[in-house]
């Protein structure tokens, strides 16, 4: 369990223990950031095949699959069969001694297995037990939850792509990682209220929800008027202009949130009387009259190239900036001094680093994903009761 013996600083959750019985995307985000933050995380796995997404490529690494890499640093692999006796002794023994046990399994398994809350947290009061599924633990337990299909089901597709074209996914499992998010805070939230209280609890953090709280403006627009919002390709339902324009060699993505930068933006493209135009002079008139703001913006925008008029709007305060690959937004994070890239050791891909910086805190010394099984012998000296602490 966590402790405090030392004034020098430490990651913020050294000593904390996670049983990670999660896998594919949500799950093992959710422990890779604790890892991160400096907990032990014991990733359970199937023998011989281990997590879904050790198989998922191209593309390969050198030491495997990259998908898996992505969300699987810093932790601790064993090998266990449920089906198993010995294995599942052993599983039952994590459990009893972990601070934090994240899964994503069908409940019936955990059940069956002695894994399930109520057996768990009886022998281990202090528990912190999050479940993740796709459509939560009540009528939609069964439902297996793949986050293309919660984009579908949750709305998220319906709101995305061109006006006149089909819904569209989003170019990366994004409910998976929101709800990775998602259980990574509700999991913090629950150690600082087992410190006040003594005692741990049960957490549901479902895809569905997840998707439907990050919807934000939509969701709230949709309980507001009762009417769906539709797919509005790349413009904004509540703000102009929000929007890429074409400039004379590429798309420049400007946005204004309010009627200073708007007015500033009037200014850099030779004709500030904009700000005052009826039209254009209030952002719900911007709106109003969206098709001929872009128009106007084009016509000026056409003199010059993206990368200058982008240069000539951050210097007046206005936000904007080019359409970048992902290799161009490394380089631009790099060069803002963001530090994106943790460096791994030779025969493993680079990480990208974690995506918070700590005044105080250090972050653990990332390391790289664990092969299948890799500290199966290690966890297992410890669980036997022959080592003091788990693997570090």
């Amino acid at each position: 369990m966590m402790t405090t013996t030392s004034s020098e600083p430490r990651p913020p959750l050294d000593g904390v223990i996670v049983a990670d019985f999660s896998r594919v995307l949500a799950g093992p985000l959710a422990t890779m950031t604790l890892a991160d933050l400096g907990a032990t995380v014991i990733k359970v796995e199937r023998p011989g095949s281990g997590d879904d997404t050790r198989s998922w490529g191209p593309p390969w690494t050198p030491a495997g699959s990259s998908y898996f890499e992505s969300v699987n640093r810093s932790k601790r692999s064993i090998c266990l069969d449920l089906s198993n006796h010995d294995d599942l002794v052993a599983a039952r023994e994590l459990a009893r001694r972990a601070d934090v046990l994240i899964h994503n399994f069908l409940p019936g398994l955990l059940k069956r297995s002695g894994l399930d809350y109520e057996t768990v947290s009886n022998a281990n009061p202090g528990i912190i037990y999050c479940g993740i599924s796709g459509f939560g633990s009540a009528a939609g337990a069964a439902l297996p939850g793949y986050d293309f299909v919660v984009q579908a089901m949750g709305g998220l597709m319906s709101i995305t792509g061109d006006a006149d074209g089909d819904p569209m996914k989003v170019g990366v499992a994004l409910v998976d990682i929101l709800t990775g998010k998602d259980a990574t805070v509700a999991v913090l939230a629950a150690i600082a209220a087992r410190q006040r209280d003594g005692v741990g609890q049960q957490l549901d953090v479902s895809l569905m929800s997840s998707l439907l709280g990050a919807l934000a403006n939509q969701s709230s627009s949709y309980l507001a008027t009762g009417q769906a919002p539709g797919r509005m390709g790349n413009h904004h339902p509540s703000v102009a202009p929000y929007e890429p324009v074409q400039c004379r060699d590429a798309l420049l993505v400007v946005a204004c949130g309010n009627d200073r930068q708007f007015a500033a933006l009037a200014e850099v493209v030779g004709e500030p009387e904009l700000a005052s135009d009826e039209r254009f002079a209030t952002n719900r008139a911007r709106v109003e009259n969206r098709l001929a703001l872009t128009k106007v913006l084009e016509g000026h925008l056409s003199r010059d190239t993206a990368v200058a008029w982008e240069s000539r709007m951050r210097d007046a305060g206005v936000p904007a900036g080019r359409v970048a690959d992902i290799g161009e937004a490394f380089e631009t994070a790099s060069d803002l001094g963001l530090a994106p890239v943790v460096e791994m050791p030779d025969g493993y891909t680079d990480q990208v680093a974690h995506p918070v910086r700590y005044s105080r805190s250090p972050l653990r010394a990332f390391e790289p994903p664990p092969g299948l099984g890799e500290h199966t012998d290690s966890v297992r000296h410890w669980l036997s009761g022959d080592a003091a602490a788990p693997p570090p």
